[in-house]
């Protein structure tokens, strides 16, 4: 991108604020198809908002709520929609992932397995495979439709805070707090590359793919995100102005109108950069608790973000055209 379109970027402003959930947010997501926002928190329950006005082009719809998701007996850490958005899946520090039926909020199953806290949860985008991760260090992979664990990997050897598929679900990625990030090959379970920055190696606090499945995002504990090249295993960006050095906090990647990546703060704010330039185009500033979490609509300029519990809320960003 040129700096000309670092120049014409159109700010994002709050849209809308949802105060819903009762303990700190853990996780947003949109579903695929863009029709549904779903929530996570240390509450114990999922909910699920879906936008009121039919105006597709609108440019500030409003979310309002759909469902909450009771059943975990702990805190929810992580979730996760089916490609058809008819599902959810969640993880929870009650060592279980839960699938639900995402319009009666039924609970459908209950996959047990995991030894200590289920911490991030991915699903594949072409098949009925679900991949977890755990404080019990080990990356697992289910069976969404029977339940049925079908591959355990002994991923690392700490806690395992990140785990993606790359787009056509033949690769998982993990990461922990070990300080290394691991590709697997999803049938087999044999890794196939090992991503390691320096020799202080930072705890690994999140991975995910890129869009195109040629990258991989990498958060660390030392303030600082990289992006790495999956089939060359070398770092070719590094974002950072952010605080990160606690705490497990997402990032995204908004291709809706620009590339940017999209990441949460330890300062309460949502930073956006450009993804070439690695410039920091803005800093969202509007939550009083740690930036959990971020999630961007597929086709709107919409940013969803999520914060710890002096917070609480789900916050709603915009881009208004000019």
């Amino acid at each position: 991108m040129s700096t000309e379109s670092l120049e014409s970027f159109t700010p994002y402003t709050l849209s809308q604020t949802l105060c819903d959930h009762e303990r700190a947010i853990s996780a947003v997501k949109f579903s695929y198809d863009g029709r549904l926002l779903a929530s996570s928190s240390g509450d114990k329950t999922l909910r699920t908002y879906g936008f009121t006005n039919s105006d597709s082009d609108s440019e500030s719809p409003n979310l309002s709520p759909m469902q909450e998701y009771q059943g975990h007996h702990l805190g929810v850490s992580d979730l996760v929609f089916t490609a058809d958005t008819r599902f959810l899946v969640s993880a929870s520090d009650d060592k279980t992932l839960r699938l639900w039926d995402v319009p009666t909020a039924s609970l459908i199953k209950t996959f047990e397995g995991h030894t200590n806290y289920v911490f991030c949860v991915s699903f594949s985008p072409h098949s009925n495979i679900v991949a977890s991760d755990s404080f019990d260090e080990t990356v697992r992979v289910w069976d969404f439709m029977s339940g049925a664990c079908v591959m355990v990997i002994p991923a690392h050897s700490d806690p395992v805070t990140g785990v993606d598929f790359n787009r056509d679900g033949s690769l998982i990625v993990s990461g922990s707090y070990d300080g290394l990030c691991r590709i697997w090959d999803a049938t087999t379970g044999n890794c196939m590359k090992t991503l390691i920055h320096n020799e202080s190696n930072p705890p690994v606090s999140f991975v995910k793919f890129s869009p195109n499945g040629q990258f991989i995002l990498v958060g660390t504990l030392d303030n600082t995100m990289r992006l790495w090249d999956y089939s060359t295993g070398k770092c070719v960006k590094t974002y950072a102005g952010h605080v990160n050095s606690k705490h497990c906090v997402s990032s995204s990647f908004s291709v809706t109108n620009g590339n940017c990546v999209v990441g949460g703060s330890e300062d309460s704010c949502v930073y956006l950069w450009e993804l070439q330039t690695r410039k920091i185009v803005q800093k969202l500033e509007g939550h009083s608790d740690t930036v959990i979490s971020v999630s961007c609509h597929p086709s709107k300029s919409m940013i969803a973000s999520g914060a710890l519990g002096n917070d609480k809320t789900v916050k709603i960003w915009t881009q208004h055209k000019e």
